[in-house]
């Protein structure tokens, strides 16, 4: 399925794909002098020397044994794994101190009573050492990302690296090495001390697995089943495909170079038609069929709480995306013009409800042909030319080969799903929401929004609302002078009724009965 997802700030969107295969024999790289990797070094569990990344001799003794399983390893229970983890941190001067507390008990407390039998027995006879091995091959990982994406989009464009606010830039991994990277974050091995509010969020698990309870909230479990069955999936059968984080920013100040961060006299001047808008009061936004952009616009911080207690749609969808969790190992908080788009992201477990039970599956990821043609004709067409990662889609766009063209024009044809963002612990009007995504997806050309209300009683007469907005033919301008207008009296107290309401004639009944179901 076609997935596009957007976070805090963010757009996100992302595709399972297989653009590109791995060298056999890694050139020689001066990893010292990279930006890139100094950038992002000191939040990595590994040391740099002589330009080569490597594991600290003890650390690689203790990888060897859990690679060869529980026989040597003698990890054959949460407990054991836990002192495991510990002297794994302490080969690497981290301090146990530093982990939250209780986490030890959350780790017996899961893999010795929540887990089965059978499970466990899988879980430490292939996961652990799997992801051990992962973890042996991390610095090779490292150096070959690196080699490969200076191949393929030119020295320091697109390697992982510290991606703060204002910075826009593309970082782009394969499947792989995310494995190793969510597998330091389970071992807890990711470093913590020193870093303020400027740096991206701690991703070790050990929060996650402090916060369980044989009497806690039953979505912590399930949290971190879901992480379980992910690292049980690629210990199975490695995923092959590559994923991109792209951190996008529209300049604040007016430039040749394209669309700027739009000002309120911007938006009230807009003729830009209202794109088409369509009310679905059932369904899931990751489940929808359709050539669209996913959105997660909910916390500044990317994953908001999913490693940590929260477990509402931005959370949700970083556990049966596991995936999605590594952009918050180099994304720094978002700014109120900024946005990440992700593409690539594989699904591996699905959930029922909003806040109480995940379950774990095997999922079609078939649907990706349309957006995996574009990304591999982009990364194609910036190598040949040599462009600039700003100029690059344009000048895809302008190319004249007819198959790039159209996949250009399919690109041009992703709209938007969306619902309720904002509105839970955040608070937000929902009235107020759908509207001003209504307003952003259409003043940024989208052909269209599907807006998924997920039953929320305060939007029951949304589809009423569109229907009547559509009849006056208004333009984004018109529509935010409406929102604007609205706004003035509520603040002035002119009114206390919601905004459909206050737009709605009194005498217009509110039967309309045309909202889509999935």
């Amino acid at each position: 399925m076609a997935e596009s997802f957007g976070v805090g700030g963010v757009v996100c969107g992302w595709l399972r794909s297989s653009l590109l295969a791995l060298p056999c024999a890694i050139s020689s790289v001066d990893m010292e002098k990279r930006e890139d990797l100094n950038s992002i070094l000191p939040f990595l569990p590994l040391f740099l020397r002589s330009s080569a990344l490597f594991w600290p001799s003890q650390v690689l003794e203790a990888l060897k044994a859990l690679a060869s399983g529980p026989a040597v390893s003698r990890v054959r229970s949460g407990g054991v794994l836990f002192d495991s983890i510990l002297d794994l941190r302490d080969s690497l001067g981290l301090s146990s101190g530093e982990l939250a507390p209780r986490t030890a008990s959350g780790y017996a407390l899961f893999f010795d009573e929540m887990m089965s039998g059978m499970d466990s027995r899988v879980w430490f006879e292939e996961a652990i050492p799997g992801m051990a091995r992962l973890l042996l091959r991390l610095p090779s990982l490292l150096e070959a990302h690196y080699l490969k994406s200076d191949e393929m989009f030119g020295e320091g464009k697109a390697g992982l690296r510290f991606m703060g606010p204002q910075e826009p830039g593309l970082v782009f991994l394969n499947q792989e090495l995310i494995a190793a990277l969510l597998s330091c974050a389970m071992f807890c091995l990711f470093p913590t001390r020193d870093r303020d509010a400027r740096c991206p969020p701690i991703i070790n698990f050990d929060v996650l697995f402090a916060s369980l309870n044989r009497n806690g909230k039953h979505s912590q479990e399930q949290k971190v089943r879901c992480l379980v069955h992910y690292f049980e999936r690629i210990c199975l059968r490695m995923p092959t495909g590559y994923v991109s984080f792209e951190r996008k920013v529209l300049p604040r100040e007016s430039s040749d170079h394209g669309v700027t961060y739009p000002t309120a006299a911007n938006w009230s001047t807009s003729t830009v038609p209202l794109c088409s808008f369509e009310v679905f009061s059932s369904g899931l936004i990751e489940d929808q069929p359709h050539e669209a952009i996913e959105v997660d616009f909910a916390n500044e911080y990317l994953g908001g709480g999913a490693l940590k207690w929260g477990c509402v749609q931005e959370e949700i969808r970083f556990m049966i995306n596991p995936e999605l969790i590594v952009g918050m190992l180099f994304m720094a908080c978002m700014e109120d013009n900024e946005a990440i788009e992700i593409i690539g992201i594989e699904r591996f477990s699905c959930f029922m409800g909003e806040t109480n039970k995940a379950f774990c599956g095997f999922l079609d990821q078939s649907m990706y042909k349309c957006r995996l043609k574009w990304y591999a004709n982009s990364s194609k067409q910036e190598k040949s030319t040599g462009i600039s990662e700003n100029e690059n889609r344009s000048e895809v766009e302008g190319n004249s080969d007819s198959e790039s063209s159209q996949v250009m024009d399919s690109q041009d044809n992703v709209g938007i799903a969306t619902g309720n963002w904002g509105c839970g612990v955040f608070g937000g009007d929902p009235e107020i929401k759908s509207i001003i995504q209504w307003l952003a997806a259409s003043q940024a050309l989208r052909p269209f929004i599907h807006y998924y209300t997920f039953g929320e009683a305060a939007l029951h007469r949304l589809e009423e609302v569109r229907q009547w907005i559509l009849l006056h033919g208004w333009t984004v301008g018109d529509l935010w002078n409406m929102l604007v207008e609205y706004s003035d009296q509520r603040l002035n107290r002119k009114t206390h009724v919601g905004f459909f309401a206050w737009l709605l004639p009194c005498n217009k009944p509110s039967d309309v009965r045309h909202t889509s179901e999935q």
